[in-house]
């Protein structure tokens, strides 16, 4: 998975509603673009290079998995959007202008992108708003901090702040409600992955399953009647232990605790893998251990069909992995659904992901956290 990059963003609108069009662009570019960490004031400043009416701007700092080329390719979308008209005739009105300030700390320089913005420095309606969410940050080619910037810009526009704040659109998705949520599925679903962006979009603390650590998963798929009980009392022991530790250790950095699967996974795949005796007995191990678990405020089971679940294992290259046949991957989603319906002390949400890929297509991610957050709301 890419890792996000922090980009630094400049908004500004001087042509019809001002406000509702800046707003309108905060929201395309947390659907389009990436989490809004930080929307700074809003100022009002005189138009710079042609008589027109006042601006309006802010600045944003938004987390991000596109390239500095493709997010600008992703903000002329938004411009064209909401109303955007470039004649290439120079400075003139317009609905809203979206610059990229900084993208990290890169240096880019092409026909059409320069990173940072060649005159933010020399612009008060831009360094205003930035010195408020990123007055500490250093420009890449001048070797100095916004804050200093701030300082020795000549610029000597009036730059006031107006008292309306615009708001972040992340707050729709709003896990305050969860102290703890899981994020279960059939073998590549996507559940890391989900759970991983989660994290990172919403501060959360993030329990990953330790299936590489265990010794007896690849022998499991060379010979299953032989390995299914080691590996699945080896699989409970290690789940009981990380979860009873991770849930038992107070992180007040973090808002709430994710979930890459949920322990009851044990009891699901132990009754496809064992043969009745077996399982019989790990059922009753099995008990003993949960019922001095924390249960999950919600668990979110991720349905994905076995074509894509095929083309997801391949894709992932894990070598043990690849002759999973498609029967096995059957009985699993067949094993999940079953607990799932039979399950009542569960808030239980599953939601059919076939036809998304929300690790490439951030619309398809926020669908799943829309569902996700209209579940609270219930």
């Amino acid at each position: 998975m890419m890792q996000l990059k922090k980009v630094y963003l400049s908004l500004g609108s001087n042509k019809g509603d001002k406000f509702k069009n800046l707003q309108d662009a905060v929201n395309e570019i947390y659907q389009c673009i990436g989490n809004v960490k930080l929307i700074s004031k809003v100022y009002q400043s005189p138009s710079m290079g042609f008589k027109s009416d006042d601006f309006l701007n802010t600045c944003l700092i938004v987390e991000t998995t596109l390239t500095p080329t493709r997010t600008i390719k992703e903000i002329l979308k938004v411009e064209k959007r909401l109303g955007r008209e470039r004649s290439g005739k120079g400075y003139a009105a317009r609905t809203i202008d979206i610059d990229i300030l900084f993208y990290e700390d890169r240096k880019v320089s092409t026909k059409t992108l320069e990173i940072p913005h060649p005159e933010m420095q020399n612009r008060q309606f831009v360094l205003w708003p930035l010195n408020d969410i990123a007055a500490d940050v250093m420009h890449p080619r001048i070797n100095k901090s916004v804050s200093e910037l701030l300082v020795e810009c000549t610029d000597s526009s009036q730059v006031e702040p107006i008292r309306i704040w615009l708001k972040n659109p992340r707050k729709k998705h709003c896990f305050t409600k969860f102290n703890y949520l899981a994020i279960e599925g059939n073998i590549g679903a996507g559940k890391t992955s989900l759970a991983t962006m989660i994290s990172m979009d919403f501060n959360a603390k993030l329990i990953l399953e330790r299936f590489a650590d265990n010794p007896f998963l690849p022998k499991f798929y060379e010979d299953q009647t032989r390995y299914a009980f080691p590996l699945e009392m080896s699989f409970l022991a290690d789940r009981y232990q990380q979860i009873s530790d991770d849930l038992s250790q107070l992180d007040l950095f973090k808002d709430f605790i994710v979930s890459d699967y949920d322990v009851f996974k044990s009891l699901i795949f132990s009754k496809i893998t064992l043969q009745e005796d077996e399982f019989k007995l790990y059922r009753k191990l099995f008990y003993l251990m949960h019922k001095d678990l924390a249960k999950p405020d919600l668990y979110v089971y991720l349905y994905q069909n076995t074509e894509r679940l095929q083309e997801n294992i391949k894709s992932r290259g894990r070598k043990y992995e690849q002759e999973i046949d498609t029967e096995y991957l059957e009985k699993i989603n067949a094993g999940y659904i079953e607990f799932l319906r039979n399950q009542t002390g569960f808030n239980v949400q599953l939601i059919d992901i076939s036809d998304m890929d929300f690790v490439k297509n951030r619309h398809d991610y926020l669908k799943i956290l829309d569902k996700m957050c209209d579940y609270s709301d219930k």
